[in-house]
């Protein structure tokens, strides 16, 4: 139906709940939730036409694969996990630099002569031949596992699913590798693990992401390019600092800057937006000129007429 709401899983707990909505937050929007702090259903105040849906990071992989939610924010592990056909069933929109995680290969320490996958190739081969068994892989994450260890062209291994503290599996003699999560490779070391030189796997963050095979309509897009118009101005504005001038001075500052404008710089009326990196470049540049005071301010957005992410969805979806 064409007045059905948007709809959008985010995360319901944990530091992944907290991370994003310090982002919406950042991005000027505010997440009201009902029910107090037990509900699951919620709305982003400044996004008419929305409905949030508060599930686990886990969930919400889920729901975008099987069409139940329009939009979701989730790790890109957990949406990897779900298999090669994910990429059929679910569009990665936007990167938001939280939630970063590697999917990592680890062998025991004691492993001396172990450092890459050819040496677990090796050891696969040796080990296999010595017990009649094929090495053991713990990990929550069989289907990246697979894939990678396929990639690798080594056979000679099996995986045993985790259900528990992964990292813990090759001190209890359940396995011999771990293939799993880790933010700082500390959990790993105190288990007596290293993380083998060619073993990152995915290195992971959320995303906002959207489901390929729920119903969409031209009122959803939209929902969704005022959503990420937002997001976009507003990470573009981090990047971006704006140098104002006495209006008497233009002619100087003009030519001052003059060469700045084939790096993405654009002029405004008595001043010059630019990326930051270049801020103390065009400064000597002002100066050098006898232009002067001037100023420097950091926009809160800086909004561009199109979107390329919503763009591209619209065209994946043929809206």
């Amino acid at each position: 139906m064409s007045d059905a709401p948007l709809i959008i899983g985010l995360p319901s707990k944990g530091r992944l709940k907290e991370q994003c909505e310090a982002w919406l937050s950042d991005c000027g929007f505010r997440l009201e939730v009902d029910g107090g702090e037990r509900g699951y259903r919620a709305e982003i105040v400044g996004l008419p036409g929305l409905v949030v849906q508060l599930l686990s990071a886990g969930d919400i992989a889920a729901a975008l694969d099987a069409g139940e939610v329009h939009l979701g924010v989730t790790g890109e592990d957990l949406l990897r996990e779900r298999g090669e056909h994910v990429q059929d069933q679910v569009m990665l929109l936007r990167a938001l630099g939280f939630g970063r995680a590697d999917l990592v290969v680890a062998a025991p320490k004691s492993w001396i002569d172990v450092d890459s996958m050819a040496d677990v190739d090796e050891v696969a081969a040796h080990f296999a031949t010595r017990t009649g068994r094929r090495l053991r892989v713990a990990t929550k994450y069989t289907a990246q596992t697979r894939s990678f260890f396929a990639r690798m062209g080594i056979v000679d291994y099996r995986i045993v699913e985790s259900g528990g503290a992964t990292e813990g599996a090759p001190a209890a003699g359940a396995a011999e590798l771990v293939v799993d999560i880790t933010t700082t490779g500390a959990t790993l070391q105190a288990n007596g693990l290293k993380i083998l030189s060619d073993g990152v796997i995915l290195k992971s963050q959320a995303h906002l992401a959207a489901s390929l095979s729920i119903g969409w309509h031209v009122g959803h897009l939209e929902s969704v390019r005022r959503l990420l118009g937002v997001v976009e101005a507003r990470a573009r504005a981090r990047r971006l600092s704006l140098l104002a001038w006495p209006p008497e001075q233009s002619q100087a500052a003009e030519a001052a800057t003059e060469p700045f404008l084939s790096q993405g710089a654009s002029r405004r009326a008595n001043g010059f937006l630019a990326q930051t990196g270049d801020l103390f470049d065009i400064a000597a540049a002002l100066s050098a000129r006898g232009v002067g005071p001037v100023s420097v301010t950091r926009p809160e957005f800086a909004f561009e007429p199109q979107s390329p992410a919503a763009d591209a969805l619209a065209q994946r979806l043929g809206l």
